[in-house]
């Protein structure tokens, strides 16, 4: 029977006030050290409250299930390799722990993992590789926490109700959760072809390019200083963009606290406690991930004549390991089948025979192995829990060189002093530029010149990854030999390198692999500096300074070309109302915006050109303002607007029809419009998603999700608004699942609850205890 019960709100709010702040945060009624509180406040959004590890990850593990139980189910079913017996095998996984384009791929592929061991494995190893004591104890509380509500039947999203595939979690379960998030641009992004790949057939998968981009993860992070602040304290921006439908990478919102140890508040993913970004009395972080940076390379193996499966090290034969995976899948009678398919595996790691739209061929003479710098990395916990207890900046990135837990973020942070810190330590492989050098195949100088990807000849050890004294794992970049930066004024981050974190100190001679230097930034990096550099014009940041930059919804790319191409569109016969359209657009991406929709569908084509749209080609020496000059005499660039314009007109889209009339989601039967655009535009509230020449833009894929802005003040009580944008629950049956959607239609922020007085101020305080008893 659950044990817990729901206090008046006024009844709670009294009594805690009665006993002081420090008092308060203890849990109501004396609190059992089995027990947590949970305080809601507007929005749904809770604060828990208890008095050790566990019961701390006991409360958020029963909040995150209460607004997310289907989202944790969905990655739960999807590590244990069982969702083709649930879910046949053909539909796409809505997980996003991988890049499987089927259920049947995604299960051969985590079943692999699973009979390897590799997480047991890394959960043996003492800390910092394996999890603190602290870190386990509250993971272990997490899945009582989830277990707990799961036993209420309190279950009402649709998603999941009633589903045999809903079940209790287990501690293995949140540590493969966490191991496969590593390896989403690694291993996991080539998982049908790891499950499928065979000597002698044609190359297995399909998949996309291993790199981040507009349908992946992205982010924006600013950390603002003493030098750039109003009040010479810190400001900081979180604004990552994650897949909107995904369970693995969803991000849900609450604040932890146990008295004397943590008190963070911030967003993590339901399945996994702590947070990916947030804050605490004194100082905050944002995070971004570097689409130029890889986390794997591949190794090209000389295969011994009339033997695909064994192949050569310094001259002597090694057999690649054959592990026979089986899964049951339901047949569309709903009787189940057993599946066994081969996977091949090197000291490497395994086989592969495709990289994005890249064929790697078996071949009688050669074949490839992919390797993961994140295979061996289960830290991730660990650091997110040393970040959120660090009091001030340097501390936070100190928590990142001690654990070097994280697979692929940076950490952009500052504090109530104004120091901004800046780090790239994550799992990048040991590859120094001369390795890549000796070492590159001829197919690895190729794509190692055009996007850092490596692929090192694996019939010598002495081309394997190199190690850093300072690195925990063995093969991989320690933080000496990775990017930071520390300075008063700011750091800023779009997911280009680390090159231009703050121009006046660009950060060069880093291995290839960690980022390119010296080389054209995209359109949003270039929005945030422009911005950053208007507003230090004016004076110095604020918390509000910083709301109206996230939101200003400028066209960066229409700040460059719009006058040209107005001008190229007044040449044109039969366009006067396209230019008519183009010329009173506000450059904005605002759901008011008229004309925005046509320079949308428009700079879609251009984008994609390459550099030979510009007239002024990028300049090093102002990499900020170039390229630019649009070639208005370029066919190319003249059809695509009459295509744009073809295109809205055969949807019967005017013109210059508000932007959100076609750019919106649909939340219980409500258009919802919304502002926002794509990062191709420099649009910095970055949003997208497919089109639909029948109706425009009706659903997001990806874009912003949780954004804070965390204003320091001095008061240990920071001025700090945050916004879910999805809202904090998947459930459409919940009161929250479209409320924050709103809110951001309107740019409109929460006021966050951070401090005791705060919290229990709340008009819709709702105060919950939860027993683990």
């Amino acid at each position: 029977m659950l044990l817990w019960k729901r206090i008046a709100a006024v009844c709670a709010a009294a009594s805690l006030l009665a006993a002081g702040t420090a008092a308060a945060a203890q849990p109501p009624d004396g609190g059992s050290r089995s027990d947590a509180t949970i305080r809601y406040t507007e929005y749904g959004i809770p604060h828990i409250v208890a008095n050790d590890w566990a019961s701390l990850g006991f409360g958020q593990g029963f909040a995150a299930a209460k607004d997310n139980i289907c989202a944790i189910a969905d990655v739960a079913v999807t590590t244990r390799a069982e969702r083709s017996r649930w879910l046949g095998p053909d539909a796409p996984p809505t997980s996003g722990v991988s890049q499987a384009s089927t259920n049947l791929a995604s299960d051969l592929y985590f079943q692999g993992l699973n009979e390897s061991g590799a997480v047991e494995r890394l959960l043996a190893a003492p800390a910092p590789r394996g999890p603190y004591h602290e870190v386990r104890e509250l993971i272990r509380g997490y899945v009582e926490g989830v277990n707990k509500y799961l036993r209420t039947g309190e279950i009402t999203d649709p998603a999941c109700r009633g589903a045999g595939w809903l079940k209790p979690i287990t501690e293995l379960d949140v540590y493969r959760h966490s191991h496969a998030v590593g390896m989403i641009f690694g291993q996991g992004g080539v998982a049908d072809s790891i499950t499928a790949s065979l000597p002698g057939a044609p190359p297995a998968g399909g998949g996309t390019e291993q790199m981040l981009g507009e349908t992946g993860i992205g982010s924006n992070a600013i950390s603002i200083g003493s030098a750039a602040s109003a009040n010479g304290r810190g400001v900081s921006l979180a604004n990552p963009h994650l897949p909107w439908q995904l369970s693995g990478t969803r991000l849900w919102q609450s604040q932890m606290t146990l008295p004397g140890k943590l008190d963070v508040s911030g967003a993590g993913i339901p399945g996994i406690p702590l947070m990916w970004l947030g804050h605490n009395e004194t100082a905050a972080w944002s995070g971004t991930a570097t689409d130029t940076t890889r986390t794997y390379t591949l190794f090209e193996l000389k295969l011994v004549p009339g033997s695909p499966t064994t192949y050569l090290v310094d001259g002597k034969p090694e057999r690649m390991r054959r592990t026979d995976v089986s899964v049951l899948s339901r047949k569309a009678d709903g009787t189940l089948e057993r599946v066994v398919r081969p996977q091949w595996t090197t000291r490497y790691g395994p086989v592969t025979t495709r990289l994005g739209q890249r064929e790697l061929p078996w071949t009688a003479s050669s074949a490839f192995a992919i390797a993961d710098a994140n295979a061996t990395n289960l830290g991730m916990t660990n650091s997110m829990f040393a970040i959120a207890r660090g009091r001030t900046a340097g501390e936070m990135i100190g928590a990142v060189r001690e654990t070097q837990g994280l697979p692929w973020m940076n950490i952009l942070a500052t504090d109530d002093r104004g120091r901004v810190e800046f780090s790239q330590i994550h799992g990048i492989p040991h590859v120094t530029d001369e390795k890549a050098a000796r070492c590159n195949t001829p197919l690895g100088k190729e794509l190692f010149d055009a996007n850092g990807v490596a692929v090192l000849d694996g019939s010598r050890t002495a081309c394997a990854w190199g190690r850093d004294r300072d690195a925990l794992r063995p093969g991989v970049f320690g933080p000496s030999s990775l990017p930071s930066l520390s300075r008063s004024d700011f750091a800023a981050n779009s997911n280009d390198s680390s090159w231009l974190v703050n121009p006046a100190e660009p950060k060069t001679g880093f291995p290839r692999i960690v980022g390119p230097v010296r080389y054209e930034q995209n359109m949003r990096t270039r929005a945030g500096l422009v911005e950053i550099a208007g507003q230090l014009k004016k004076g110095g940041f604020t918390g509000q300074a910083m709301r109206d930059l996230m939101f200003s919804n400028r066209d960066h790319a229409a700040e460059i070309v719009r006058a040209d191409v107005v001008a190229m569109c007044r040449t044109m016969p039969g366009l006067d109302d396209a230019c008519t359209a183009l010329a009173g657009w506000d450059g904005h991406s605002d759901a008011g915006s008229r004309g925005a929709l046509l320079f949308d569908r428009f700079w879609a084509a251009v984008d994609r050109m390459g550099p030979e749209i510009w007239k002024n080609p990028f300049d090093v020496k102002d990499p900020v303002r170039t390229p630019n000059t649009l070639d208005t005499g370029n066919a190319a660039i003249r059809k695509a607007l009459t295509d744009a314009v073809s295109e809205l007109r055969a949807a019967k889209i005017p013109l210059d029809a508000p932007y959100g009339d076609n750019h919106y989601v649909v939340r219980d039967g409500r258009k919802i419009p919304l502002g926002g655009g794509t990062a191709g535009r420099g649009v910095y509230n970055s949003l997208g998603g497919p089109w639909d020449p029948a109706r425009g833009y009706t659903e997001f894929t990806h874009g912003g999700t949780y954004l804070h802005v965390v204003a320091f003040d001095g008061t240990g009580c920071p001025d700090t608004t945050t916004l879910m944008t999805y809202s904090q629950s998947a459930n459409p049956k919940s009161a929250h699942h479209s409320d924050q959607t709103e809110l951001y239609s309107r740019k409109q922020w929460v006021t966050e609850r951070y401090c005791e007085k705060d919290i229990l101020a709340s008009p819709s305080l709702e105060v919950i205890r939860v027993s683990r008893r």
